[in-house]
């Protein structure tokens, strides 16, 4: 039997439990470092394919690695499972349909941990048919949206001894992830003053809501002033109350600072904490910085992603069935023009090299891009960054969703556990499974990985971003 043979065998015959895994991981939906029941369910299952499973690891409450054999290579693959707050959606739905649930996955991540949990599972059938030496590694990762898990992960050293990691993202897309991304600060400025009667004595007050505002402007000026690559975000979490006649005496503000490269962001967020102090001297309110995650830019190697776009092609694109054809129109039907107009400029992001052409009367991919090595920086964030930077690493993605479905949407949240969404888990699984199985048979394989790594590696060392005293935080509720 070949390996592709192996691969989509073993896949094929656990399509319904696996399946089963992500429709759980779906209708449980739960935000960064809240993943209680999501972690504890894909940890369980874990242990009943028979990897032996560490919860807690690097100290955090829902994170966990499972494993299984033993030597090299050695293989990891990362699985996220949070979702994302107010995205709460019915599924298979072409129209805005809440649900009970605030949170809702709409970035796909009940796919992403199943999908590279089903890719952990064939590599471990596989060591375990043949009998060769090698180590199975899935790591269960909470915290992406916003909470940079992965990084905490790597600061904490739960990703050492791996020669290799591999993970996929959903999209609209079957492409190479071959786009670095944005590294980013996120950090809380918070500002304390004096309550008074804002009619009777607002002389005596000093608030801490104006020192915001204030705040806010000056970054509004610093935007001109910044590479036009960078983005700054900011959201106010803490307003001081709801009282107009109240002088508000505690006011919030939580900045998320993205650049290119680390060092850059790193300087831009000097600049905002400058603003931050000015703004608390003009307003005589004190200020309390409270530093709340980061990640790096990543890391792409080459020689990686070529195997692993190999083992793609390899597996193939399934021909979609005419209700996931239909499905798929309508959720294009439901985009705004603009969305619908820059569909090709969002599969970018994700490695689609290709002019858009086969694509013509069509409302899903049925074909993988072209691999192309780009220099070009995708235009958000992601924690598996850092694990790049310490072991070689590649990502590809499948057409989970219709084309031009941005992430982060209802949209997306609704196709989260449609058929056409289980086939392109599967297909990301196949791929990520097959190249590991080559590897296994091939140790060899990895020489050229490991030299574009060291070679990296060694003009560029690596310092975790995230300050050695900052542990991860849930999401801030007002």
């Amino acid at each position: 039997m070949s390996l592709i043979d192996f691969t989509e065998n073993f896949l094929a015959s656990k399509k319904d439990y696996f399946t089963e895994v992500s429709e759980y991981i779906f209708r449980h939906p739960e935000i960064r470092f809240e993943e209680y029941q999501s972690s504890a369910y894909l940890a369980d299952q874990c242990e009943k394919q028979g990897f032996a499973v560490e919860r807690g690891a690097g100290g955090i409450e829902t994170a966990f690695v499972a494993t299984y054999g033993k030597g090299q290579p050695f293989i990891g693959f990362l699985g996220e499972f949070d979702a994302l707050s107010g995205l709460g959606q019915e599924p298979d739905e072409a129209s805005y349909k809440p649900s009970s649930q605030n949170a809702g996955h709409g970035c796909g991540h009940n796919l992403l941990g199943t999908g590279a949990f089903a890719a952990a599972c064939a590599a471990k059938a596989y060591l375990e048919e043949k009998g060769l030496p090698g180590t199975v590694r899935f790591f269960g990762c909470p915290g992406e949206e916003g909470g940079s898990g992965k990084t905490f992960m790597e600061r904490e050293g739960v990703f050492e001894g791996l020669d290799i990691a591999l993970s996929w993202h959903p999209s609209p897309s079957n492409s190479i992830m071959s786009l670095s991304s944005l590294a980013n600060y996120q950090v809380y400025f918070k500002f304390k003053g004096l309550a008074s009667h804002a009619a009777n004595s607002p002389h005596l007050g000093r608030s801490a809501l104006d020192a915001v505002e204030l705040m806010n402007v000056g970054v509004q000026y610093l935007r001109e002033h910044i590479i036009s690559e960078a983005r700054i975000h900011y959201a106010v979490t803490n307003t001081g109350g709801l009282s107009p006649n109240v002088v508000q005496a505690d006011a919030e503000v939580l900045y998320l600072v993205r650049a290119p490269k680390i060092e850059q962001v790193d300087e831009i967020y000097k600049r905002v904490v400058k603003i931050a102090e000015g703004a608390a001297l003009m307003t005589e309110t004190e200020l309390t910085i409270r530093f709340d995650k980061a990640c790096s830019n990543y890391v792409p190697n080459r020689a990686l992603e070529k195997v692993l776009y190999e083992s793609l092609t390899e597996i193939g694109v399934e021909p979609p069935s005419k209700e996931e054809k239909a499905f798929a129109k309508s959720i294009f039907n439901s985009l705004s023009e603009g969305e619908k107009n820059g569909y090709l400029e969002g599969m970018r992001g994700f490695g689609y090299a290709g002019d858009g052409s086969e694509f013509e009367g069509k409302y899903l991919s049925e074909s993988i891009s072209p691999y192309a090595a780009s220099d070009e920086v995708l235009s958000g964030s992601t924690d598996v960054a850092d694990v790049s930077w310490n072991v070689p690493t590649a990502q590809l993605s499948t057409s989970t969703s219709a084309l031009g479905t941005p992430l982060h949407t209802w949209q997306m949240t609704s196709q989260g556990i449609s058929t056409n969404a289980h086939k392109a888990m599967l297909r990301s699984a196949g791929a990520l499974a097959l190249t590991a199985i080559k590897l296994f048979e091939q140790p060899d394989g990895l020489q050229p990985v490991k030299e574009e790594f060291e070679a990296f590696s060694a003009k560029n060392p690596y310092t975790n971003p995230i300050p050695a005293d900052v542990k991860p935080s849930k999401l801030a509720r007002s």
